[in-house]
């Protein structure tokens, strides 16, 4: 009897699998981690080429270092000029540890030089946070356009090398939606009410950080519980809760050392410049340069900026038109960060900073809705090239830019060190209703003050001149051009350095002042 003859090997190789040669296999997907650590990998990496030549030193970094200094010290954040209230303290311990870790540097300079690495690292987290939200409500492509997207962006770049206080802030709200994002979708969520606990409590550290991101962190929450959008209510109730504590903490703690009339005045008068009731800065204050003038002054490197910023309604309308509770939660962020840059817009303090806190909502918005053609060759081949070209475009500026030298401040105080004797007399002309970058920079080596009379010259004996000449021309001087160009008329020149942040940066010798005429 003839034997069966034995069936061939399956094409898997495996003992008992059917053969199946059309069935192809695929690799396992990348990870959504390791998209997220390439993103930061790159964002901190972009940022720290250059860290100290290719921004100049801006007036609020010099005042935030020293804030970070007095924290190291204990207590409540100080200037010389007494407590500081104006903006919580969230940042500024963050400052004091890094201090702590790294030391302090002796000059203004180099500490805020060290600030913007930590700036950077944590631009780096932002990056990897977005990715992580992004591909959780939509894919792990999605998350990692829009991660390239902020990392190469040049404002995002702009605003993350500067010791700002945006930075953080969006750090932590990013942080406390991705904790919140899996308590609207339609998988249960492990522990949801530790999940609500610990992600509004992130949102809370955000406003610990900048009080002003209430209105995209709390108030989200709040009409989420109101609307029943989002998380079911329960856990949006305790979210918002949890944010609020943070601040409740510093306030009780404020209070209970006996400084609540200073906190409170600073804090009406910083209310009073949130709502516009006080214009001393911004592009709204008078005298000041117009937002439409900046706005095409910057274009030739912020075009992709601005393209995604008028993209926004876009994205609004997209949100709107989608039912799921994680895009409801979403569209609640978005709107309120709309309202928020709106409101500044219309009537309220207008700063170029208070931007990145609506472009980042609204690229977490374009990422999770914008629709990619699938089905139509010819439509995925264009919108794959436009996703190209718009990373492209600022990597281009970027690589174009960012080698250009804009350090005058550090070559200034070079100059002073070798050629200005320590503790001589300087005039400053800029600064408004507080002391200007000049003042905070060099105060730690020089007498400086606005001493602009020959009398007050005199009494001072104030030798020398310092302008930042683009920030009297566009109004943000405590003395006005003409003064300033009636100092300069006589003065001889010592130094000057063209940037793009101060135009010329220049230091003058003054003639004497004129003696009293002799009495009879």
């Amino acid at each position: 009897m003839a034997q069966p003859v034995p069936s061939a090997a399956p094409a898997t190789g495996r003992p008992g699998e059917p053969d199946r040669p059309a069935e192809r296999r695929r690799g396992r997907p990348v990870p959504t981690v390791v998209y997220a650590l390439c993103v930061a990998a790159l964002t901190v990496a972009l940022r720290l080429v250059d860290v100290g030549r290719a921004s100049d030193l801006f007036v609020d970094e010099s005042i935030y270092q020293e804030l970070g200094r007095s924290a190291v010290r204990g207590g409540f954040p100080a200037t010389p000029e007494g407590l500081f209230f104006l903006h919580p303290p969230g940042f500024f311990y963050l400052e004091a540890g890094w201090m702590k870790l790294f030391g302090e540097h002796p000059d203004v300079i180099a500490q805020v030089h060290s600030l913007r690495v930590l700036n950077a690292l944590l631009a780096g987290v932002s990056a990897a946070l977005l990715v992580a939200l992004v591909a959780r409500v939509r894919s792990r492509p999605a998350g990692l356009v829009a991660g390239l997207l902020f990392a190469l962006d040049q404002f995002c770049v702009r605003q993350n090398n500067r010791v700002l206080l945006e930075t953080g802030t969006m750090m932590w709200v990013l942080a406390g939606f991705l904790v919140l994002v899996p308590l609207c979708l339609a998988e249960p969520s492990r522990r949801p009410r530790a999940r609500a606990l610990a992600g509004g409590l992130l949102l809370g550290v955000a406003v610990l950080t900048k009080d002003h991101s209430t209105l995209i962190t709390v108030l989200p929450l709040l009409l989420a519980f109101a609307l029943g959008w989002g998380p079911p209510r329960r856990l949006s109730a305790l979210a918002a809760t949890a944010a609020v504590v943070p601040y409740a903490v510093y306030v009780g703690l404020v209070a209970a050392f006996g400084h609540w009339p200073d906190f409170w005045e600073q804090k009406t008068h910083g209310l009073d410049r949130l709502l516009g009731f006080v214009q001393e800065t911004g592009f709204n204050a008078p005298g000041t340069p117009s937002l439409t003038g900046r706005l095409l002054d910057e274009l030739p490197g912020y075009g992709v900026t601005y393209l995604l910023l008028a993209l926004t309604p876009v994205a609004l309308v997209l949100l709107l038109r989608r039912r799921e509770p994680v895009y409801r939660l979403l569209l609640l962020f978005h709107a309120c960060a709309i309202l928020t840059l709106g409101y500044a817009l219309g009537v309220g303090t207008l700063e170029e900073q208070a931007l990145y806190l609506l472009f980042v909502p609204n690229l977490v918005a374009l990422a999770v809705t914008v629709p990619v053609p699938r089905r139509r060759p010819v439509l995925r081949g264009v919108a794959l090239a436009g996703i190209v070209a718009v990373l492209a475009t600022p990597a281009v500026v970027y690589a174009r830019e960012r080698g250009t030298p804009d350090d005058g401040f550090v070559r200034l105080q070079a100059y002073l060190r070798q050629h200005v004797p320590p503790g001589s007399g300087i005039v400053t002309v800029d600064g408004q209703r507080t002391r200007g970058v000049t003042y905070w920079t060099f105060e730690d080596r020089y007498r400086l003050g606005n001493w602009v009379s020959p009398g007050e010259r005199a009494a001072h004996d104030a030798r020398y001149l310092i302008v930042p000449w683009k920030v009297v021309e566009q109004g943000y001087g405590r003395s006005p051009l003409p003064e300033v160009h009636k100092l300069t008329r006589d003065a001889r020149l010592l130094f000057a350095f063209d940037g793009h942040t101060y135009g010329r940066l220049a230091l003058y010798e003054l003639p004497p002042p004129p003696h009293p005429p002799d009495g009879p």
